[in-house]
């Protein structure tokens, strides 16, 4: 089947691209108002981009009414964010937070959590996270009805028994975004396949 998304409504496309980019890592995002109340909000359409600096994209949709998200709006006044990751223990403390909550009350208050000072930026992040970026604004654009943000990742906070040697993570299975509205999935299902140079392909071709 081919589908045309020139021919078909924006939440029909939100369907597809959602139902078919599996899976997806969760960003959950705490930023900062300029009253001081800290913000929190998971968004999937989010990946790391580069490494030379490391930068991570996050896109963030508008509201309905077209007026950008409390998240984008903090990050674009403040010029940094921090994102935090979402283990199996803390999913119910994220689905809360994804609640459409007034800007002046903090989600991670009406989800028991609890924030940490951060080192190279202002936002605090999630205390209970066990893998948290600090990241700086460098870039952030309207994307359609999105708001695209690049930041570059400034500090990492990585739970000291995640952190193995020559500093290969081991043990590290956040929750990703699987289809819409509402299904995820674990990422505890390992396999590894070594990557083959051409040289050893040619000998496996020659057998």
């Amino acid at each position: 089947m081919q589908i045309d998304p020139s021919l078909h409504a924006n939440a029909e496309n939100y369907k597809l691209l959602t139902d078919l980019v599996v899976p997806r890592p969760i960003a959950w995002i705490t930023s900062a108002g300029d009253s001081g109340v800290v913000n929190l909000a998971p968004f999937s359409f989010f990946n790391a981009v580069g490494s030379a600096p490391p930068y991570v994209v996050v896109g963030i949709g508008n509201r309905d009414s077209g007026a950008p998200k409390d998240t984008a709006r903090n990050i674009q006044t403040s010029g940094e964010f921090v994102v935090n990751f979402v283990t199996e223990e803390l999913l119910a403390a994220m689905n809360i937070s994804a609640a459409d909550f007034p800007p002046d009350q903090s989600e991670l208050e009406a989800a028991h959590l609890h924030t940490a000072p951060s080192v190279q930026v202002r936002t605090p992040r999630v205390a209970e996270a066990q893998v948290s970026l600090e990241c700086r604004l460098f870039s952030s654009q309207a994307l359609g009805a999105n708001t695209l943000i690049i930041g570059e990742v400034v500090m990492f906070h990585v739970a000291d028994q995640l952190v193995g040697p020559r500093m290969h993570i081991k043990d590290f299975a956040p929750i990703g975004r699987l289809g819409s509205p509402s299904v995820y999935c674990r990422t505890t299902d390992r396999f590894e396949l070594a990557r083959l140079r051409y040289a050893e392909w040619q000998k496996l071709v020659d057998l």
